[in-house]
């Protein structure tokens, strides 16, 4: 349908640039009214850090620009132009340049308006609120901000659009992680309040991931998915945001118990299938790894069972789960966290097969208080799924703290090196043992084959594996 006569429409778009030299595009902010393009702006400011690679194709504009409409002057930012105070990698401040170019013209700056994709990230909303309102504390007019919603492979945009008055005070908010729409009065600033100003992280984190994996399996032309439970609080946490984001008639949950598979894990298994109402079917491997190791047996003649013998299990699985993908056009979702992640507690070609991996960048410690927040109305996640102590089942009696720290130590390392960027001597100085630190950052660097290999992730902390982090496998001047 065709907007009435007298209201623009500003969007996000590319622009192509003349001359031989220096990038072919811009990055733009345009209006269209009554079928016209009747202005552009260009985005000044380029990331080039983490997920964001802009000066790989755009050329920076060169200066602030104003937009009146309805007798009222906006500056006109685009994303990063507002984030000249934050990032400190900019020389240029386009919101100081868009006042001292009013103030030279005479002009009134009525508002500040800015058009973002800026992805989720846990705080980031509280970082946002935090930058834009001391912008509008500084300059003592209203802010306009509007982001994108949806997810675009491993990016999660959250939407949650805002106006703020001259004070720094949230007057509209839209809802986050979907599409939204908030009217404001420009007489008054005041404007619809569609979603709580404060929402909780847990709450955030798992609305982005829901909404991360509905989009991504619907815009990759898939329907529906299979995984496989285990019984553990990974794959349990997983079904469940499939089962959010898809409808449980959507999701195929498989557990595939090996001879090392407690009872308990297949009930558990069966319970959270049933408590989802998604399908559930159970395939026994031990057959198929008495096969494997009988075939293997004249080879490997001498040595004794080791981590092969627990891997082939979990790539038996992998193979299975990966049959079901292709025969009925399932997306298969891994279900590994990010502390496993880090470490390569995790097995290429088996339980790292498949599609997505909906929680590789969720550390242990979150995922236990994701599943807390998908009970908090009911027993989805079976009580005891939550509070057994984590276990691969590979061999008898096995532990996850068999070989690794206490997941909340070795979480915050994680972070500190992940997320924080410190080192070795910085880490141990806050209390950690050095010889653990050492292993610790050891495992990060031989593992990363591991993660080049893994498939994509839907990124929800500061740092995650994948596009923002680029190190080389070969790392042999670690020592």
């Amino acid at each position: 349908p065709q907007l009435p006569a007298g209201i623009d429409v500003m969007f996000g778009c590319l622009e192509r640039r003349d001359g031989e030299h220096g990038k072919p595009l811009y990055n733009c902010l345009a209006v269209a009214r009554e079928g016209k393009i009747v202005y552009r702006a260009r985005k000044q400011l380029l990331p080039s850090y983490d997920v964001f690679d802009e000066t790989r194709y755009f050329e920076p504009g060169s200066t602030a620009d104003m937009y009146e409409v309805g007798g009222l002057s906006f500056g006109i930012t685009v994303c990063e132009d507002m984030w000249s105070e934050e990032v400190k990698l900019y020389e240029v401040d386009p919101v100081a340049d868009l006042f001292h170019q009013a103030r030279t013209r005479g002009v009134t700056v009525s508002g500040i308006i800015n058009i973002s994709a800026s992805p989720f990230q846990r705080d980031k909303e509280k970082i946002r609120k935090g930058i834009f309102s001391r912008i509008c504390s500084n300059y003592k007019v209203p802010f306009l901000y509007c982001n994108q919603v949806g997810g675009q492979d491993s990016l999660l945009f959250d939407g949650r659009s805002m106006v703020m008055d001259g004070a720094g005070a949230v007057v509209a908010q839209a809802r986050g992680f979907g599409e939204d729409m908030i009217v404001v009065d420009t007489d008054t600033w005041k404007g619809d309040i569609n979603e709580e100003v404060e929402v909780a992280e847990q709450a955030a984190v798992y609305r982005g991931l829901v909404m991360g994996v509905t989009d991504y399996v619907r815009k990759c032309g898939f329907s529906s998915v299979v995984l496989g439970l285990s019984g553990g609080i990974d794959s349990a946490l997983t079904a469940a945001i499939a089962a959010r984001a898809l409808g449980p008639e959507n999701v195929l949950g498989v557990a595939l118990p090996s001879p090392y598979s407690s009872p308990d894990s297949l009930e558990d298994a069966r319970q959270l299938a049933a408590n989802l109402g998604c399908r559930f079917e159970v395939i026994p491997i031990a057959e198929l790894f008495d096969t494997f190791r009988r075939n293997l047996a004249g080879l490997f003649a001498g040595r004794g069972e080791d981590l092969t013998e627990q891997n082939l299990q979990a790539r038996i699985r992998g193979n299975l789960l990966m049959a079901l993908s292709n025969k009925f056009g399932h997306l298969l979702l891994t279900t590994g966290n990010k502390s496993e992640m880090a470490v390569g507690y995790c097995t290429l070609y088996g339980d790292m097969s498949g599609g997505l991996a909906v929680i590789s960048d969720v550390p242990k410690q979150l995922v236990y208080e994701l599943a807390a927040y998908v009970n908090r109305e009911r027993e989805v996640i079976p009580v005891r799924t939550i509070s057994k102590a984590p276990t691969a089942e590979l061999k008898p009696d096995q532990r996850d703290q068999d070989d690794l720290p206490p997941y909340e130590v070795l979480d915050r390392i994680l972070e500190l090196h992940l997320e924080q960027g410190q080192g070795i001597e910085e880490i141990v100085a806050q209390g950690f043992a050095e010889p653990m630190v050492r292993d610790i950052l050891r495992r990060i660097r031989v593992n990363e084959y591991k993660r080049k290999q893994a498939p994509m992730g839907l990124k929800v902390t500061t740092k995650a594996f994948g596009y923002g982090r680029r190190y080389p496998n070969v790392q042999n001047f670690q020592g």
